[in-house]
């Protein structure tokens, strides 16, 4: 089992994942979405696709934040991911359209959007090069993006502290450090090459360093339990090794986390880049 998920499985299986845990990750990551859409500089109405939008969290956020007459648009490779985006939009009374398209690979719409923005989306193309100079077709000339990606794993205990858990219990295969993963661009450079490569200019990065409420509002086996169950393969991992491993890895993982509770929720420390600029 790899430790590096690819585009498909996004489309599979992680999105179906995310999907099903979609309140604990949302309320998890909330506190991104407001340093993210303020790197879009949306000072008048735009249209704005939300590309590998999840559960469509950020695309509300967006939604509710822009100029009036804005819209607003989310696309993601998962069809679990975009159908729960649909029914919440829905039930906010967004009128915001969701579609399942890998932003990878798919052609660019004929009338390119004018902000582009993606939360923690941009870390799982197969192929980097292909994929941002695809995307950046579906940005008008001159038109600003912001892409948000997590900082070095070194600055990310949340998900450290997880690991370290795990890996006491059960062998976790390595991740290549340019394969596909949540900290491949934790290196700012390598992102940073890319887009200018990909036809994006004037490019900035935001550093954006505070706190995560691990699952949302959750004391330390709470979180425990989520983080498991919720992030990368851990859960199934745990699920082959067998016997009491699933159970240990939860009570180390809740020992760790009980360092960082402050009334009765976990709180960690977290690193975010978000890099913003222009289509040259």
């Amino acid at each position: 089992m790899s430790n590096h998920p690819a585009i498909s499985d996004w489309a599979t299986s992680r999105g179906e994942k995310w999907r099903d845990n979609i309140a604990g990750m949302e309320k998890m990551l909330h506190p991104i979405d407001a340093p993210l859409i303020q790197a879009l500089r949306l000072d008048a109405p735009y249209h704005i696709a939300d590309v590998a939008c999840g559960g469509g969290g950020t695309t509300l956020e967006i939604y509710r934040n822009a100029p009036e007459g804005s819209v607003v648009a989310g696309f993601d490779i998962s069809q679990a991911l975009v159908e729960a985006s649909r029914h919440r939009a829905t039930h906010a009374h967004c009128d915001i359209a969701f579609d399942v398209v890998d932003i990878g690979t798919a052609v660019a719409p004929e009338q390119p959007f004018q902000r582009l923005v993606s939360r923690f989306g941009t870390m799982f193309f197969d192929n980097p090069p292909a994929a941002f100079a695809n995307l950046s077709k579906w940005l008008v000339p001159g038109g600003r993006f912001a892409f948000a990606v997590w900082g070095r794993a070194t600055e990310n205990p949340w998900m450290t502290n997880i690991n370290q858990a795990v890996s006491t219990v059960v062998d976790i295969p390595l991740a290549a450090p340019e394969g596909p993963g949540a900290f491949r661009y934790g290196d700012r450079t390598t992102l940073l090459g890319l887009l200018e490569q990909s036809g994006f200019t004037e490019v900035e990065i935001v550093d954006w360093h505070g706190k995560l409420t691990m699952g949302g509002a959750r004391s330390a086996s709470e979180a425990a339990s989520f983080a498991i169950t919720s992030f990368s393969s851990f859960a199934e991992w745990l699920t082959e090794a067998g016997g009491t491993a699933f159970n240990d890895a939860q009570k180390d993982l809740t020992a760790r986390f009980s360092k960082h509770e402050i009334d009765g929720v976990v709180m960690m420390d977290a690193c975010v880049l978000i890099f913003t600029g222009k289509r040259r």
